[in-house]
């Protein structure tokens, strides 16, 4: 199919190299215009001005546009509703088709068929592709024909299907990029004071260029990563899940790096990217996920913990050491180690028994890397309502975790210098040594640091009570 001009909408796709969408316009157009919209459903929903997504994304796009001119093009950044914003362009700029990648989320998916059905009445076609997932939709079913519902299935259906075919590179043909002068009318650039928000730091760099580095430091020491991802006072972990995020690397090209190293770390970290996928599956093709219980049954569950709980949990303020360290410095960066996050939701829930809800829309508030998918799959994995959720009767024990995965308290000393002076073994759970200690370490615990605000052992039971009835 032959089209005069074609614009091509990014989202969550903030680069130029393997981009499908991209491709397939300059497949099908003679000359392409690329856009961005910062999304005011989105944007005034958020309550805080200094919000790092935005800082990253702003970043991010300022990175692409100068791309852009370097290719003799340029990047259309428009401010408001993209359901009236992306029609109103394409007709301004007289475009034949308008093409994106595809989203999964139900309010994305709503929005574009919203967008397809105002193109329709312009007879301009509204043309979308895979491009964040290997597979997606039914492209991988159980026998019966219907969606997995167990992730390791699942991982064994995506494994033996997975071929070229489904990484392959999509490089755009960037002599179609319509020409700056051409679309100079319409780049006005906007600030970040202009969408109604101010800088933040970001504990890494915007951009395809960063995010193509990172690749390639995580890859010189892949095969340590199974060893050491659990531990975060090690620097192991791929730290690429914000580039993931935002499309600044291609899921493609991740696979294409690892599919063929046998090492042990390879496998692990492939093992988390098809997590990632099975998530997005499930949001997908249950998408009462995103405000309920995927399990109906748990939607019933009348949680007694307190707001008072819940802010101590916010503030790192619980005195269970390993939980606060990583409850403070998610506050001061956004970042969340993938145990951590897995020990603090277990916290919320099955010691404090605060709703689930409730840590996930704090995580979804300041995570840098929130992905829906993501962030509802692994809370409702930790308080076992999810799909293939860790079962009711599984409770972390927090000293115990800490004690594994932190064993020198080097993270928790990182974070909360107040309890640096314990040693080892008492640094876990300080409460429980006597006046002595807590005067030997200069850490009295009730005035430097908080009392626990519940007993593990008490709670244990309470939660499993819970789940019973």
């Amino acid at each position: 199919m032959n089209f005069e001009r074609a614009l091509c909408w990014i989202r969550r796709d903030l680069r130029l190299s393997d981009h499908r969408a991209l491709f397939e316009a300059c497949q099908m157009a003679k000359g392409v215009a690329l856009v961005f919209v910062f999304d005011t459903t989105i944007l005034e929903k958020l309550k805080d001005r200094d919000d790092r997504r935005v800082n990253f994304i702003y970043q991010s796009i300022k990175e692409l546009d100068q791309n852009l001119k370097d290719l003799g093009s340029g990047l259309i950044t428009l401010y408001g509703d993209p359901r009236i914003e992306i029609p109103r362009l394409a007709r301004q700029m007289e475009m034949d088709v308008v093409v994106c990648n595809r989203d999964y989320e139900p309010i994305s998916k709503e929005r574009d068929e919203t967008v397809e059905a105002t193109l329709r009445t312009m007879d301009i076609p509204f043309k979308t592709f895979k491009d964040q997932v290997i597979f997606e939709g039914r492209e991988l079913n159980n026998q019966k024909r219907q969606a997995y519902r167990v992730f390791t299935p699942y991982k064994n259906a995506w494994m033996k299907k997975i071929d070229k075919e489904f990484f392959l590179e999509y490089t755009p043909d960037y002599k179609k990029l319509i020409p700056i002068k051409e679309i100079k009318p319409f780049l006005k650039p906007l600030s970040l004071k202009k969408i109604g928000f101010k800088p933040s730091s970001l504990w890494f760099s915007a951009g395809e260029v960063s995010a193509e580095l990172q690749l390639s430091r995580f890859l010189n020491q892949i095969d340590h990563y199974k060893k050491n991802r659990d531990i975060p006072s090690k620097e192991v972990t791929s730290e690429l899940s914000v580039y993931l995020r935002f499309g600044l690397l291609s899921i493609r090209q991740l696979i294409r790096q690892i599919i063929e190293l046998k090492t042990e770390g390879a496998q692990a970290w492939l093992t988390e990217l098809i997590w990632r996928e099975f998530y997005q599956m499930v949001l997908d093709r249950f998408p009462h996920v995103a405000h309920s219980t995927f399990k109906p049954e748990y939607n019933s569950i009348e949680w007694s913990g307190t707001e008072q709980m819940f802010k101590a949990w916010c503030r790192g303020q619980t005195g269970y050491p390993l939980v606060d360290a990583a409850m403070r410095n998610f506050n001061a960066t956004g970042r969340m180690h993938n145990r951590l996050r897995m020990i603090t939701a277990s916290f919320l829930v099955k010691d404090l028994l605060v709703d689930w809800r409730k840590g996930e829309a704090y995580f979804a508030r300041y995570l840098l890397d929130f992905d829906l998918a993501a962030n509802n799959g692994g809370w409702q994995w930790c308080a076992s309502t999810g799909c293939d959720a860790q079962p009711w009767f599984r409770i972390f024990n927090p000293v115990n975790q800490s004690k594994r995965f932190d064993p020198q308290g080097k993270f928790i000393r990182k974070v909360i210098p107040e309890l640096a002076g314990f040693s080892d073994q008492d640094i876990h759970f300080p409460a429980s040594t006597n006046q002595e200690t807590q005067k030997k370490a200069d850490c009295l615990i009730g005035r430097d640091y908080p009392h626990p605000t519940v007993d593990h052992n008490l709670q244990r039971s309470l939660v499993l009570e819970l789940f019973k009835k």
